[in-house]
């Protein structure tokens, strides 16, 4: 059965019409063409898929894209503005806070969520704050730079 959805996804509309089992994820890499949110594991333990959803961090994997009807999602792709990073996104690459870059997109959404509940986290805050995202490559000690980077630029949106 085929079902009616309208969702804004970095600040576009997008109606489609999508089967109930559809996950949010590939909602937004195969219907969408959005391929910087990853697959990574199809069990929710990894992260690489978190994106926005009404604000708030979601892997995108357990959510059905029929659950997001109406809802507003951001992916890394709706960061930059006017050709520049996101804050986030330019302080993982000036702290080098990936190495395969296969996490990243993940990473990143989970610290602008982060961040915009706690604009000044320890670094134990931001260590708990991603712990849902896990990294294979880097050992996670320039992902937390990035993120005091991120959190002592003073330019979050």
């Amino acid at each position: 059965m085929s079902y009616l959805v309208t969702v804004r996804v970095n600040g576009v509309e997008h109606t489609a019409h999508i089967e109930a089992r559809l996950l949010l994820v590939n909602f937004l890499r195969d219907v969408l063409d959005l391929t910087g949110t990853h697959v990574g594991c199809d069990t929710s333990s990894c992260g690489a898929c978190t994106v926005l959803v009404n604000g708030q961090a979601v892997k995108s994997c357990t959510v059905f894209a029929v659950q997001a009807n109406g809802a507003d999602v951001t992916t890394v792709e709706g960061l930059a503005k006017d050709g520049k990073f996101h804050p986030v996104q330019q302080a993982f690459w000036d702290e080098h806070g990936l190495q395969c870059g296969f996490c990243t997109p993940g990473m990143i959404m989970t610290t602008v969520a982060l961040l915009k509940k706690n604009p000044s986290p320890t670094e134990s805050e931001i260590r708990s704050g991603i712990r849902g995202t896990l990294c294979r490559c880097t050992g996670y000690n320039n992902i937390v730079k990035a993120v005091q980077a991120a959190a002592a630029s003073g330019r979050m949106p």
